[in-house]
């Protein structure tokens, strides 16, 4: 496997890794080349962004959910017609499931693709510190390959001729790019970061385009290209897609879109035909299908076109009674319960399905966490999973008798203990956030679909 690649890595979250990586991206698209877009780890909405840039679907990648094999798979699946690989980090470059190592952090990802990185640096608030805190990161790990410096943020030139008079002393890595503030260029945010791209209006996507084309003009180009390495990767091997063999309805619009890409291409792989609908708008499940899955996403956001439309809540419900096979994640869980409410403060709860026999309450408070979990009595059958979860809501009145397939090791889920709620005994919905590349995941839930297809 031969493809050029860089990694855009940030000094911490918040340095515009995410403008710099979209105007990365335009520009060599414009120039002709097929750039295939990656996130570096638990993200669904910062890919949102690649795709509209790039027209290719941006994949996550992330150690510990996919293992050092499962991220060299979803590499060089993804890359196979592609140029040139652009992949954005999270956080800051070094950040990781712990302060002891690099594991799972952008530093760990650039190492296993063997990548070189362009470092963005938020330089409003300082100027010859500036140039520290870069040697810094130059040598705490001289494994990597930190190939440019981009500054962002600078307040004018004579701010830039502070920053690069400094770094002229003492670092010998060039800076690529010099960009300045511009108000006319900031993306819209929300509580969990970015919002989803399927939420934005044209004008809003207007906003994007005109970020990455702005930087892509103050970014130098050419030594990106220079900078990008294309030493060959392991070879990865793949299965081939099944023949379709079930109907798997799928959550698919403003309410509910936190989706891998490389899950829902797990799916068809283990045979499933995805057929998506909307919650919101559609007034009743897809015809013949024969498995139901709920994505995250924002319910609360839209709780009251969620609450209004009850044919398709009667419709799911119909469906959950006669068992279907359901897998439910976060956004999807909050669906299942009674109720939304506490959503900006709002007194009215929300009606939702009812399905699950709790109600869910926003709480402003962020629970942010890589998830570890034993699984057992569902769909998954008995096995390790891990994952995360990223949610400002909490699950309460919780019924007595509910059962959870999830006994967590780390983080939080639902009770602290337990994630995962059953249903019927062939589905769950949960907090965690799962990413299919263990194959068993998708097998099984494919597998259910089947067995329901046939009574």
């Amino acid at each position: 496997m031969q493809v050029s690649r860089v990694v855009v890595a940030g000094v911490t979250s918040g340095v515009g890794k995410t403008s710099v990586a979209l105007g990365i991206m335009r520009g060599l698209r414009k120039r002709g080349l097929r750039v295939q877009p990656f996130k570096v780890g638990p993200d669904f909405i910062d890919p949102s962004y690649h795709s509209i840039i790039t027209n290719r679907k941006s994949r996550n990648l992330d150690v510990w959910m996919m293992g050092k094999k499962g991220v060299l798979e979803c590499f060089a699946s993804a890359c196979q017609d592609a140029d040139v690989a652009v992949i954005e980090g999270v956080m800051g470059l070094y950040d990781g499931v712990s302060g002891k190592s690099d594991f799972a952090s952008t530093a760990h990802v650039a190492k296993i693709l063997d990548a070189p990185i362009v470092l963005v640096v938020d330089a409003s608030k300082g100027a010859r510190s500036i140039a520290a805190i870069i040697l810094g990161f130059l040598h705490f790990d001289r494994k990597l390959r930190i190939g440019a410096i981009i500054l962002n943020k600078v307040a004018s030139e004579r701010h830039a001729k502070y920053i690069t008079d400094a770094l002229g002393e003492a670092v010998k890595v060039p800076v690529i790019g010099v960009l300045y503030r511009n108000s006319k260029v900031q993306m819209q945010e929300r509580h969990l970061g970015l919002v989803p791209a399927l939420e934005l209006r044209a004008t809003k996507n207007q906003i994007i385009s005109r970020t990455a084309r702005y930087i892509a003009e103050y970014v130098n180009l050419d030594k990106v290209l220079t900078l990008c390495s294309s030493t060959p990767l392991p070879e990865s091997h793949y299965s081939p897609q099944r023949p379709a063999k079930a109907r798997i309805a799928v959550a698919l619009d403003e309410s509910f879109n936190f989706y891998y890409a490389d899950n829902l291409v797990a799916l068809k792989r283990s045979g499933a035909k995805l057929v998506f609908f909307s919650p919101v708008k559609d007034e009743e499940l897809p015809d013949d299908v024969h498995g139901l899955m709920l994505g995250g996403g924002f319910p609360e956001v839209l709780a009251d076109k969620l609450e209004k439309n009850r044919s398709i809540v009667r419709s799911i419900r119909r469906a959950v009674n006669e068992g279907i096979p359901v897998y439910a994640e976060c956004g999807g869980l909050m669906y299942l319960t009674r109720s939304i409410s506490k959503y900006r403060g709002e007194s009215k709860a929300r009606k939702m399905t009812g399905i699950i026999d709790a109600d869910t309450i926003m709480t402003g408070r962020l629970t942010l966490n890589y998830t570890e979990a034993y699984c057992s009595g569902s769909i998954f059958g008995n096995t390790q999973l891990r994952g995360h979860e990223f949610h400002y809501s909490s699950i309460g009145n919780i019924a007595g008798d509910s059962r959870f397939a999830y006994s967590m090791k780390r983080g939080n889920g639902i009770t602290g203990n337990h994630d995962g709620f059953i249903i019927n005994d062939n589905g769950l919905a949960a907090y965690m956030h799962l990413h299919f590349a263990n194959r068993k995941l998708s097998d099984r839930i494919v597998l259910s679909s089947v067995k329901f297809s046939r009574r």
